[in-house]
């Protein structure tokens, strides 16, 4: 983001590094005033002059680090890649051509770039941190998070526009810092190539669209302007100046002014730093009592780090500083501060893991006082910088700022969390032939209360709009069919989906066999593989209570008639027996054992699992021992043996 250079002090790279060459001296010398805007033709012209491979190689470096402390990775990518590798006198280059990758959104090129500069440099740990930022960057992007995010183009212009804040309590009032061309300072900053930044006022017509930016009277000076935070009643603002001496000196401070009926109260400086030292980027709390801000001090852990001062009671002085801490301070830069109204802090950082340049984070301060720190991940994040958020109040919806759209200027984007859609699409199909079920009647029950009816139709698909956080039951029901239900909940799902499911019913016109209902051998108690059988169909008499069933079991041929018929009856008894102990009426139960007497006939499933079965085969003890050999048989004789029901009745409550 280009405006880092603006907002902040910039602490200048040690320039010993870099060999004083008498022809490009004037690359140098404002390399050194941090005018790197002006420094890259500079450093062009001399690498254009010079045929030594040495300082060709060091021209080329220095106009990449310029595009790149210009945030203009687009640039800084080809000059870096010019001079990466093992054989480069700078290791640097690797690594700042990995993160240009990364920052272009280059994922799969920065991984191999970042795997090379672990070789390079294995003790470097920020190659680790690298690999995974970009492996989560792909991972964030193929999952996105449900935000709608989009530029908000009445706000932008053809410069930077940033760290847009709202200025009421209605939210149809937003400051934005911008270098537009209205805006009131000098025309030549060497840094940027922009004009300083002020601060600018927006608000929202009738027809919920952004008037033309305008400067804010009051505040903006011929200096740097910028980055605001309102108190929680919008009657105090805090910003940043950062001003310029006749020697090319910046230093940035804290104003402070109060609204009035004119306007703003003349800013004064707020003293909570001494002055050799910079302070930038103010957020203030909700209560008024803490302010955060933005510097690099010594107690530091890298680069520039979030700070944070107290006072007891509005009016009451400053405490003096405090680093917020290692859970959100790093070795790179953390900067844009902003507290949410239920004290949640948000800022932007290039240290921890992320998916490009700056990424927005969301930090929670824990009991034990560790900070939880999440990455907003994309799309509110991307490859370039994101930075600068304000929420419209307690809605998940707001501003930000980006360079997402590829060009060196920041642009100010909206974001939204839509409300979660739910619906259903259903199917209701016929168990046995999986053909759907035309004109079944769908009942959804939920449990907020809702019931709601469908029907299916031709198709025999059925569809219902769900809310959040419910539990569903779907049930579906035609003449000549047993009852389907299907379930489905909304609960715990935090992004829109639309569900899918398949209601199966099953025909009453012939037995519906019991899976796995097993007996020891000459025996008629139940085994314990039987009850997820039974247990299913206890809820199948539950969802369908005006049906009536018999209990038919089946044994094989191989004993006397009576004997199988006294063994089957006793064992479809202890399936009405389990059931009655389940809660079913005994009115709607009934036992009956079949013996050997009803051989089953081979259906188009069992002829499709067994090659020696063929369709409407009957399974009687003649076909049996005609098979070729006792493997055969033995199946044939567990076919037979089986538990089966058929519905009797389907008016059982409209008989009492």
């Amino acid at each position: 983001m280009v405006r880092i250079v603006v907002l902040m002090l910039i602490i200048l790279i040690p320039f010993t590094a870099y060999p004083q060459k008498r022809k490009a001296q004037k690359a140098y010398d404002a390399w050194e005033a941090g005018e790197y805007f002006e420094a890259i033709d500079l450093f062009k012209d001399a690498y254009s002059k010079t045929r030594d491979r040495d300082e060709k190689s060091e021209y080329v470096f220095m106009v990449a680090e310029c595009y790149r402390l210009t945030n203009n990775p687009r640039n800084a990518e080809p000059w870096y890649k010019r001079i990466s590798g093992r054989d480069n006198a700078r290791p640097e280059a690797t690594y700042w051509y990995a993160e240009t990758l990364k920052k272009n959104g280059k994922y799969e090129e920065a991984l191999e770039a970042f795997e090379e500069y672990k070789q390079i440099v294995p003790s470097d740990a920020r190659s680790d941190l690298g690999i995974r930022s970009c492996e989560l960057a792909i991972e964030w992007m193929e999952s996105p998070q449900p935000y709608e995010v989009e530029e908000i183009r009445d706000l932008n212009s053809r410069h930077s526009d940033f760290c847009p804040a709202y200025a009421r309590d209605d939210y149809g009032m937003v400051y934005i810092t911008s270098s537009r061309e209205e805006a009131a300072g000098k025309r030549d900053h060497g840094a940027t190539g922009e004009n300083f930044s002020d601060i600018f006022e927006s608000r929202l017509d009738k027809k919920d669209r952004w008037s033309t930016p305008v400067p804010v009277k009051d505040l903006n000076t011929e200096f740097e302007d910028g980055a605001v935070s309102f108190s929680s009643d919008f009657r105090e603002i805090y910003y940043t100046l950062c001003e310029m001496d006749n020697r090319g000196n910046r230093g940035c401070v804290i104003m402070t002014a109060v609204r009035n009926e004119d306007g703003w109260s003349q800013p004064e400086r707020l003293d909570v730093l001494p002055d050799s030292l910079v302070a930038a980027h103010p957020a203030i709390s909700p209560d008024g009592l803490t302010l955060y801000f933005v510097s690099q001090l010594s107690d530091g852990y890298g680069g520039k780090d979030i700070y944070f001062v107290t006072r007891a009671s509005a009016g009451d002085p400053w405490s003096k500083p405090e680093n917020i801490g290692p859970g959100i301070n790093t070795r790179g830069d953390e900067m844009f501060p902003y507290v949410r109204s239920d004290g949640t802090l948000y800022f932007a950082s290039n240290g921890h893991i992320g998916m490009g340049g700056l990424d927005i984070f969301k930090a929670e301060l824990q009991p034990d006082g560790r900070w939880l720190v999440d990455n907003m991940r994309y799309p509110i994040n991307s490859s370039a910088d994101d930075f600068g958020i304000s929420f419209r109040g307690e809605n998940e919806s707001g501003l930000f700022s980006s360079t997402r759209k590829g060009r060196s200027n920041d642009e100010i984007y909206s974001f939204m969390l839509p409300p979660l859609r739910f619906s259903v699409t259903g199917l209701v199909k016929d168990e046995k032939t999986g053909e759907p079920i035309p004109d079944a009647l769908v009942q959804l029950i939920a449990s907020d209360g809702t019931t709601v009816r469908d029907n299916t139709g031709q198709s025999g698909e059925f569809r219902f709009m769900l809310n959040e956080d419910v539990d569903y039951i779907f049930l579906a029901s035609k003449e000549g069919y047993l009852n389907g239900k299907e379930k489905e909940t909304t609960r715990g799902q935090d992004k829109s989906r639309e569900f899918l499911t398949t209601i199966l019913m099953t025909s009453i016109d012939k037995p519906i066999e019991l899976p796995n209902i097993l007996y020891d051998f000459n025996k008629w108690d139940l085994r314990p593989e039987s009850m997820v059988s039974l247990d299913k169909l206890v809820e199948t008499l539950n969802d369908n209570p005006n049906v009536t069933i018999e209990l038919m079991s089946h044994t094989d041929s191989r004993d006397t008639e009576e004997y199988n018929m006294e063994l089957s009856q006793k064992r479809a008894q202890s399936v009405v027996d389990y059931l009655i102990n389940k809660g079913i009426d005994p009115g709607r139960l009934s036992a009956k054992g079949y013996g050997e007497s009803s051989p089953k006939v081979v259906d188009a499933q069992l002829a499709s699992e067994y090659d020696f079965l063929r369709e409407g085969y009957i399974l009687n003890e003649e076909l049996i021992n005609s098979l070729p050999d006792d493997e055969q048989k033995e199946i044939a004789h567990q076919i037979n043996r089986r538990t089966e029901f058929r519905v009797l009745s389907t008016e059982y409550g409209a008989e009492q």
